[in-house]
């Protein structure tokens, strides 16, 4: 399945629940009908429809105040299990990053702005550990 994800050019920060247009997915065959977590205006995590079985999720994708990106839900099966995969990927890129090494199973900016990017995008991998740990970001789930 093609997974696309970019951010609305219109919408810098996802500002209320209401605001679901902070994030435009366009997935071939899919659909996303709401966050499945968000902590405005900050970040939000998105149940990405299944293509391929319809009425499952297919992948997970996060946006907001930190890089979008995405994993396939294949044997991830609750929002708070997406958060960790994700944190867990960019903690060991922001480090390769950081040595001015290509993170290994995605990409970034540009070589020249891994100093700057690095790390951000460890603070970002941190903050994500935090809220996948922290029960009272899940209550309710």
């Amino acid at each position: 399945m093609l997974l696309t994800v970019s951010i609305n050019p219109q919408v810098s920060r996802c500002d209320s629940r209401e605001q679901r247009d902070c994030c435009t997915f366009k997935v071939q065959n899919a659909t996303a009908s709401g966050p499945a977590w968000h902590l405005p205006p900050y970040a939000s995590l998105w149940a990405i429809e299944s293509g391929e079985n319809p009425g499952w999720v297919g992948w997970w994708v996060i946006c907001g105040d930190l890089p979008t990106d995405y994993v396939s839900a294949q044997t991830i099966k609750h929002p708070r299990e997406a958060m960790r995969a994700l944190a867990d990927r960019w903690a060991p890129a922001a480090e390769r990053m950081a040595r001015g090494e290509a993170p290994e199973d995605f990409s970034l900016g540009q070589p020249e702005d891994w100093p700057t990017l690095a790390p951000l995008l460890a603070s970002r991998a941190a903050l994500l550990q935090d809220f996948a740990a922290d029960d009272a970001m899940w209550e309710g789930e």
